[in-house]
């Protein structure tokens, strides 16, 4: 199959889709890939290294013009012309994006294969998981920083001081985000509140965290009472395939401190905090009743090199499926049954539909698969 590695032009985003051992796998089965002139340089990779690895080194338009096209988000309005009869491998959120890409993969009749859909045997994430891992990592390392008095927050470290701990940290959501936020907060010495959905979660938090976590039933009464005391708050909620849910309300907000932090990692499914709108990396905060919000949508792609070394160990598996098999892969690997987004000018991803208003042009993966 004739392959595509795109490079990123989404603000401040350095991430690519495959590093070249990637490309390499590849190439070693057969495949043709073409690499976009300068595409892994912001991770570390020039184009000699995919050149040595197999590829080809090519322009924008022969990127995008192959069967299999790999990128890490989601097409950007310069980028909509590209997009037609090829399968695209990569991170959608639709529900949480402008409708105009949707509108663009109906229209050119793309194979959207989303990363943060796809699941399983045992219904986890497989793909949505490493850079949710680095978004948690990274959601305390930006709420200690702007914690900071310099930076514009109430002064609050969260660290441990001569054995007591300092700063209180409210997580919503104890998926992966949530647990890789919980470690880094109570690593540096936070005193740290989880709240998630199911009271039998605690028990593995504490287990495989921390004992030192506290949790608490994800209820707003219960939500209200300890946000107003979080020097931070994490918004990690996440619907698979959906628009994330407000569970911290603008009121909410408003009982906090001045100074207070609040980072929303689910920002690129529109964010679980009412108060909360995108950002980039260019300019990653504002403040809104006197509490900073950190809202990049792409937060992993700040530490790019991990973040990609990362994303291929995930993807890879799966990328060599898509190459060997083609659209034959959707039919047979059951792990592509919701991954699979758009096909044929219809959108294949009830959730996002719902959240779009697009239920008219909307078919099951099923009903669709079953016709080609």
């Amino acid at each position: 199959m004739k392959v595509g590695l795109i490079k990123e032009i989404k603000s401040e985003e350095y991430r690519v889709g495959l590093t070249p051992e990637g490309v390499a796998a590849l190439v070693t089965r057969g495949h043709q890939v073409s690499v976009e002139k300068s595409a892994g340089l912001g991770s570390g990779y020039s184009d000699q290294d995919y050149q040595q690895a197999g590829a080809d080194i090519v322009g924008v338009e022969q990127a995008w013009d192959r069967e299999l096209v790999i990128k890490v988000k989601e097409p950007i309005e310069a980028e909509y012309q590209y997009l037609k009869q090829q399968i695209v491998f990569t991170y959608f959120h639709l529900a949480g994006v402008p409708k105009a890409l949707t509108e663009a993969l109906l229209n050119g009749k793309t194979t959207a294969v989303a990363y943060e859909t796809l699941e399983d045997q045992q219904g986890r994430l497989p793909l949505l998981a490493p850079m949710s891992a680095v978004a948690g990592n990274m959601a305390v390392q930006m709420g200690c920083h702007y914690l900071a008095r310099c930076n514009g927050g109430k002064g609050v470290m969260l660290g441990s001081v001569l054995g007591k701990r300092h700063g209180n940290v409210l997580i919503i959501g104890d998926g992966v985000v949530g647990s890789h936020a919980a470690r880094t907060a109570v690593g540096l010495g936070a005193n740290v509140t989880v709240a998630g959905l199911f009271p039998e979660n605690a028990a593995r938090l504490q287990r495989e965290v921390s004992p030192e976590i506290g949790f608490i039933v994800s209820e707003p009464a219960t939500i209200a009472e300890h946000v107003k005391n979080a020097d931070l708050v994490v918004g990690a909620v996440l619907i698979h395939g959906a628009r994330a849910a407000h569970v911290v309300t603008a009121q909410m907000v408003q009982t906090m401190q001045p100074g207070s932090v609040i980072v929303d990692v689910s920002i690129d499914q529109g964010g679980c905090i009412e108060t909360a709108h995108a950002t980039t990396h260019l300019k990653p905060v504002y403040e809104k009743y006197g509490v900073i919000h950190y809202c990049v949508s792409n937060m992993p792609g700040a530490f790019p090199r991990t973040a990609t070394m990362a994303l291929t160990d995930a993807t890879l598996p799966y990328v060599l499926k898509l190459a060997d098999q083609g659209m034959t892969a959707l039919s047979l690997e059951p792990e592509f049954a919701k991954a699979l987004n758009t096909c044929q000018g219809f959108i294949t991803c009830q959730p996002a539909a719902e959240a779009l208003s697009l239920l008219d042009r909307y078919k099951s993966c099923s009903e669709l698969l079953a016709t080609l």
